[in-house]
């Protein structure tokens, strides 16, 4: 269960990570000495992370199939233990057991006292195991639900295991589903929303096939324990199966929402910006309103001292004499103005005008 968690944990940041030190050490080893690397915001760049990015996440997910296929296999199950076929029958495991106490038995154990305890482990498992495999309501619904099925006490008949089993397993794909929904409304999991319920009810409906059947699936009895033995394999039993196709729905699931946005270009990642982008503008909104009301208050204390009685006098004047101002600064700035007062300064100057030399 930790490996499962620490596994679908590390799809949020394994692949951007790897993807980032992929990357740096990619025009490390292809870039010249005295070039220049290409920056973050280069096409290059980017064309260049989006394609290692999609191989990490296809690697991880290659990966992580074939991490929960090999946890399978060294998780085991009771025929594994006994060394016998999935369809042995009792004569067979009764014959097989005896052979087994012979090796194992802790009363014929003749090695070190340190190793007595594992010893006293095996044995306690292939007896539960030869329990098991015996009863056939027991062997029916281990086959489809795996060593849970122990705690079932209260199970005595295969309708009671079928009918538990049942519930368990429709209370697992109603919580699955449920938790999809809630997501996808704080917008998670948006990319390939449809296929993602699509394929949990197609789970839903083989897993629920598979464990009301009074036989094994077709697809893994002529399916894929046949694919399964001519790599040298033993085959998976029908809660094994299950369990493998729960843990690659989840997987594929979460590649796909990383896949998507690679995949489809930046249009997808810009229409699913949409929401951040109403957001930002939102913000900038309040923060110009803010700015305004800023402004308000401080041509209020301004213009403070041209408030109270007579306000509209106040203000009038105030016209007048802005007016005044930009009207004469106009004026003594006009080229031609400037020109004539200074050719009648200089008349004055050369009549030797009294208005114009005064005496000292």
């Amino acid at each position: 269960m930790a490996n499962d968690l620490l596994s679908f944990a590390g799809w949020y940041f394994l692949p951007s990570l790897v993807t980032g030190y992929l990357q740096s050490l990619l025009y490390t080893l292809t870039t010249r000495a005295g070039d220049a690397k290409p920056s973050p915001r280069s096409p290059r760049y980017v064309r260049d992370r989006q394609r290692i990015h999609i191989a990490v996440i296809l690697a991880y997910l290659a990966y992580t199939i074939y991490d929960s296929a090999y946890q399978l296999r060294l998780e085991g199950n009771f025929y594994s233990a006994m060394g016998v076929p999935f369809d042995v029958d009792e004569k067979a495991i009764q014959s097989r057991f005896r052979r087994l106490t012979v090796q194992h038995h802790p009363d014929k154990y003749a090695g070190p006292a340190s190793e007595l305890p594992v010893v006293e482990a095996i044995y306690v498992q292939l007896q539960l195991a030869r329990d098991t495999l015996l009863n056939p309501a027991k062997r029916f619904a281990y086959d489809r639900f795996g060593p849970t099925v122990l705690q079932w006490r209260h199970c005595k008949i295969t309708k009671d295991f079928v009918l538990h089993g049942v519930q368990q397993t429709a209370l697992y794909y109603v919580a699955s589903g449920v938790g999809l929904v809630l997501m996808s409304m704080l917008g998670y999991l948006q990319q390939g929303k449809f296929w993602r319920y699509v394929a949990m009810g197609v789970l839903g409906a083989v897993e629920m096939s598979a464990v009301m059947s009074p036989t094994w699936p077709v697809w893994l009895e002529w399916g894929v324990n046949p694919f399964v033995r001519m790599w040298g394999g033993e085959g998976y039993l029908p809660f094994q199966a299950l369990t493998l196709l729960r843990k690659l729905g989840i997987t594929f699931f979460i590649a796909l929402g990383q896949l998507g946005p690679l995949l489809q270009g930046p249009q997808v990642v810009t229409a699913e910006g949409d929401a951040a982008t109403a957001q930002q503008l939102d913000r900038l909104d309040v923060l110009a309103k803010a700015a305004d009301q800023e402004v308000s208050r401080l041509m209020g204390l301004e213009l403070s001292p041209f408030l109270g009685d007579g306000e509209r006098n106040r203000f009038k004047e105030l016209r007048e004499r802005v007016k005044d101002w930009l009207v004469q600064n106009t004026v003594r700035n006009d080229p031609e103005v400037k020109a004539a007062v200074s050719r009648v300064l200089d008349r004055r100057r050369q009549g030797g005008s009294p208005e114009v030399q005064r005496p000292r």
